[in-house]
């Protein structure tokens, strides 16, 4: 007994000795590292879902805000759908929006059956609105309104019974200045001069206080980042993600943006990160391991490198990275609307196989429809998605970059001996590796396609390695994994060529769908 409490002693000041503390300071952030169970997952699912999914409109992506925009698309969507927004504003719509198909269980199903690793809830959008039995915003949030149900609870619950890890993304930063276009009024027609609904201070919970709209700066600042906001929000929205951090504990979290506020250097933001950090290290034996994620992207707020991870909304990277970061994306449209059009499943994976290869993780946005259900064409992406991860995800998860990235329409990833092949294309002829010019016939044990039960053929030539492909392969793949195991793969040669620059994927993707979800994006671009 002696003995085993002497034990028990020396572990807990082990403990003790190498718990991390995180204190509101740059040096002290910099303690953040990205977790190993991330950069084991690769690849997770999140949904985009609120009131704007239900708003009747195409041009939801930030209805919320620009239904009062006299004259833009969401405007004309409301004045059809709706009325005039001095009468029926955004809080009807918030109030008329029911989401009796909303299910954790069957969503996770499906997202872990896609090959996701890890599942993120958009906790709280830029419109003000949680989901989640918030104790900072009472009444509107999804106990009340929509699924009438504790969102962020429900999955968390699902997630961790399917083995899965849960997050949230948070969008609440810009809330400030991002909704105050409710307190305008038109400047034409037959309502010029009547406010809208913004004004009506019964609905200052949802709709914010009426700002001084001077220190909020030129409208360019609203959709971003405020220039100053007055010290009473700052509070509000730092006690509104701690009551989130305390009773939720996610595995995953990131501020849509920088670190807010800019009048404050970060500040408050920093006090949230260290909030996070500590409560994780609490759940994990004094380390933390909750992955937290930031945009660096101009005037939302202040960027800190090393203090988190980063993430690249609808952006990628065209190197290996050293740090890890975390590639977002969506199959269409952040928020969903009837007919959207969607990316194909070759699209997506060969996405994830440029994120993966780079030695970076892969977010995939599902917009559920407004009532909480997932629509045709997305189940059927799913559905694709999964069938490929079942056959190939060996090529994905827990895997590493090799010495480099890929060529052409081919991508690279390791495990131990085994060199990854991703071909993200359809296969018509041999193939020729020229990353893999001066390997030997004798270095490699042998090549096997995934999903294909007879060994590959090649020969070693001058120019690489060229796979001889059988006649009975499977037309229509997203995309193919061949599977070289070799003689110490660390020590073979490689060839830098034909790596294809993603800035034409990065403007394709800003082109289609803008930087509200919407095509065209409809908010100036600094």
């Amino acid at each position: 007994m002696k003995r085993t409490g002497i034990l028990i002693v020396f572990s807990f000041m082990y403990v003790l000795s190498h718990s991390q503390h995180f204190k509101p300071t740059f040096s002290s952030l910099q303690q953040y590292e990205c977790p190993e169970w991330i950069q084991k997952a690769k690849f997770g699912i999140n949904c985009h879902w609120n009131a704007q999914s239900a708003s009747k409109s195409s041009n939801n992506g930030w209805y919320a805000r620009q239904m009062y925009e006299e004259g833009s698309p969401a405007y004309i969507d409301h004045l059809k759908n709706w009325g005039h927004p001095s009468e029926v504003g955004y809080k009807d719509v918030v109030m008329a929006w029911e989401a009796p198909e909303f299910n954790a269980e069957r969503l996770v199903s499906l997202f872990k059956d896609a090959g996701a690793k890890f599942v993120v809830t958009m906790a709280v959008h830029h419109d003000n609105f949680d989901f989640w039995n918030s104790k900072h915003q009472p009444k509107w949030n999804s106990l009340n309104y929509g699924p009438k149900k504790d969102v962020c609870k429900e999955m968390r619950e699902a997630a961790l019974k399917a083995g899965l890890k849960w997050g949230v993304t948070t969008h609440l930063e810009r809330a400030y200045s991002w909704v105050q276009s409710n307190k305008g009024a038109d400047k034409t027609g037959d309502k010029v001069g009547i406010s809208y609904d913004g004004n009506m201070k019964e609905y200052q919970d949802l709709y914010v206080e009426y700002p001084n709209f001077r220190n909020l700066g030129p409208v360019f600042y609203h959709y971003r980042s405020p220039l100053a906001s007055p010290d009473s929000w700052k509070k509000h929205w730092k006690a509104r993600l701690f009551d989130l951090i305390d009773n939720y504990h996610p595995d995953f979290f990131y501020f849509d943006g920088a670190l807010p506020y800019t009048d404050d250097g970060g500040k408050v933001g920093m006090e949230v990160l260290a909030h996070y950090y500590n409560d994780n290290a609490k759940m994990h034996k004094g380390k933390n391991e909750g992955f937290m994620g930031l945009k660096d992207i101009k005037y939302h707020g202040v960027f800190f490198p090393g203090v988190t991870s980063t993430v690249l909304e609808r952006s990628y990277t065209d190197k290996i990275e050293t740090v890890p970061k975390l590639s977002e994306e969506s199959i269409g449209p952040w928020f969903h609307f009837e007919n959207a059009k969607y990316y194909s499943s070759r699209r997506i994976i060969s996405t994830l196989a440029d994120v993966v290869s780079k030695n970076c993780i892969f977010m995939l946005n599902i917009p559920p429809k407004g009532d909480g259900s997932i629509d045709e064409k997305a189940m059927i992406l799913l559905k694709e998605i999964g069938n490929w991860m079942k056959v190939n995800g060996d090529a994905i998860y827990e895997t590493k970059p090799w010495k480099t990235f890929g060529e052409d329409n081919i991508r690279y990833t390791t495990k131990d001996n085994v060199l990854n092949v991703i071909i993200c294309s359809d296969l018509k002829n041999n193939i020729l590796l020229s990353s893999l010019k001066g390997w030997k016939k004798d270095d490699i044990l042998s090549i096997n396609l995934l999903g294909y039960n007879e060994r590959i053929n090649f020969n070693d030539s001058n120019l690489g390695i060229l796979l001889n492909l059988p006649q009975d392969i499977k037309k229509g793949s997203p995309a193919y994994v061949f599977q070289i195991n070799c003689k110490k793969l660390n020590e073979q040669p490689y060839t830098v060529v034909n790596q294809e620059s993603v800035k034409k994927m990065n403007e394709e993707a800003a082109k289609m769908f803008g930087a509200t979800g919407n095509k065209g994006g409809f908010i100036p671009l600094p």
